[in-house]
């Protein structure tokens, strides 16, 4: 072992000595040397390796001082082997990597290739003509009326079918659970109705176990390697020497063989979803609206040349729908415990939007409808105000094709990376005032009617911004909304006041061990 670090620290100077000298040799423009403060200035070869490796349990609260003490709120972070990029913070720069020189910064081939064993050239990692066809026929898709009612009614289903009967199960037992958990399950089993109208049963009706293999077709095997193969996935950014998981890949050894096994098992349920779809359409013609249906229902030409296998792209929303709405409902519950005043703002605004109906309506009397929840304004609010803070997707990254120079000056090399941290964006005085860390909905609110009054999608970038905006942003807000507004108006849920979640980061942000919660219901 002693002898690959040593024969690893060779090949890696030697990196570093020849593009020093490929670039005075062919007179390449002199680089500007970044300025840093103490603590932050990168060591020669092995740049800020020590940094990161002595904050990898804390990294996005690293990242956030980083850019925090630097003047625009953009730091150059340096790694091994003469890699190059920058983090920040600042919203005119997000603005022009999202828009203003969109095609300069795509995705890029190192952040596709940690990813495509898992997502292949599906849309959340796909550039140029592959992401184009796949988000010409996704928009039009998600803008479709018949869509946003499907969704509606498979959130409903399984709110008022499971989530809401496991909690109220839980209340009457006296007992707690982790709401991470139960909520990572909601979505999973909702994403895939929506996505396969298919139910992996990971929520369990009562009587059953979680996960339990109700229908023999594999969905909680299915759920776990999904799990496991976004986890997995995600641990290829945090190698501390960036290329160190293609020796394991290609060793087959350690999580790199997990991953394998992990991908096969998704890949292969997938496939015979797939199959099984295409045959039952073809034997009996009948209109289905999940996504599946819709984009093998597809005719257009430049979708079907781009060759993106339909796997692909399904399991692409199958991972932001499991993965987003779970973690940004799990931060806020877990806010909104120790704030008893915002509880009772919503708690008043869902009353009065369930009193406005017109005495003797029976429509969804157990929930609400698409209506009744945009009337939902507090709600809308306070969700928002905790993705600022928590964002689902805390950390993205892109690369620079040309050299370019940022708004705020700083140079940027090609081939560097770029990155965006809306984690340390929700927390930067300088974008949202010294209030900054704060959990405060009002922000979001109209002083002069109460409406809900949205902010540039470049200084809030939870759903992106630009042209890969998430065509899904509709979509989550109502399963959240309808999620926050049925379990508040039925259910207290206390957390441990002394409890500080710790973060992990997946490819979206977690908690480390759950959020215990104990349930009690209020109409005892």
């Amino acid at each position: 072992m002693a002898a690959f670090w040593l024969l690893l620290l060779f090949v890696v100077t030697a990196v570093w000595v020849l593009r020093t000298w490929t670039g005075r040799r062919f007179g390449k423009k002199a680089r500007q040397p970044a300025t840093y403060p103490p603590g932050l200035r990168p060591y020669p070869l092995i740049g800020h390796l020590p940094q990161f490796l002595a904050n990898r349990h804390r990294v996005l609260d690293w990242m956030t001082e980083a850019v925090a003490r630097q003047p625009t709120c953009t730091f150059v972070l340096r790694r091994p082997g003469g890699v190059r990029g920058v983090i920040t913070a600042n919203p005119a720069n997000v603005e022009h990597f999202l828009r203003a020189s969109f095609d300069n910064y795509p995705k890029g081939p190192r952040f596709a290739s940690l990813l495509h064993d898992f997502l292949g050239r599906g849309i959340f990692n796909a550039d140029g003509d592959a992401w184009r066809a796949q988000r010409k026929v996704a928009s039009y898709e998600f803008n479709t009326r018949s869509l946003r009612a499907f969704v509606a009614r498979c959130v409903h289903t399984e709110l008022h079918g499971r989530l809401l009967p496991l909690l109220q199960r839980t209340a009457a037992s006296g007992g707690s659970l982790d709401l991470q958990d139960a909520l990572e399950r909601f979505a999973f089993d909702n994403i895939c109705r929506v996505a396969f109208d298919h139910d992996p049963r990971q929520l369990p009706d009562e009587g059953d176990d979680a996960g339990k293999d109700v229908d023999g077709t594999g969905g909680s095997r299915f759920a776990d390697a999904f799990r496991d193969a976004a986890n997995l996935s995600a641990g290829r950014f945090r190698y501390a020497v960036p290329a160190f998981w293609k020796v394991k890949k290609s060793l087959n050894v350690g999580s790199e063989r997990r991953l394998r096994e992990s991908i096969a098992m998704v890949h292969d349920f997938a496939d015979r979803i797939i199959r099984a779809r295409r045959e039952g359409m073809t034997s009996t013609g009948c209109e289905k609206h999940d996504l599946l249906s819709r984009f093998m229902a597809s005719q257009d030409e430049s979708y079907s040349e781009s060759g993106v296998p339909l796997r692909d792209v399904v399991i692409s929303f199958l991972l932001a729908g499991r993965e987003t709405t779970s973690s940004a409902l799990t931060w806020f519950f877990w806010l909104l415990s120790s704030r008893p005043d915002v509880q009772r703002r919503i708690r008043d605004e869902v009353a009065a939007v369930r009193a406005r109906r017109p005495q003797g309506d029976l429509r969804n009397v157990v929930g609400f409808d698409l209506d009744e929840l945009r009337e939902m304004h507090y709600v809308h609010a306070a969700i928002t105000e905790s993705m600022r803070l928590y964002p689902p997707v805390p950390f993205n990254a892109l690369r620079a094709e040309a050299d370019d120079v940022l708004p705020d000056g700083t140079a940027v090399r090609a081939g560097w990376f770029v990155a965006y941290n809306s984690y340390a964006m929700g927390r930067m005085k300088f974008v949202w005032g010294d209030d900054a860390l704060e959990y405060r909905p009002e922000r979001w609110l109209d002083p002069a009617d109460g409406s809900f009054r949205p902010d540039s999608p470049f200084r809030f970038v939870a759903f992106h911004a630009g042209p890969r905006l998430c065509l899904g942003k509709e979509m989550a807000y109502i399963q959240m909304k309808s999620i926050v507004a049925c379990v508040l108006e039925e259910l207290d849920m206390a957390v441990d006041g002394a409890y500080r979640p710790q973060q992990v980061a997946s490819l979206t942000l977690r908690m480390r061990g759950g959020l215990p919660v104990t349930v009690k219901s209020r109409r005892d």
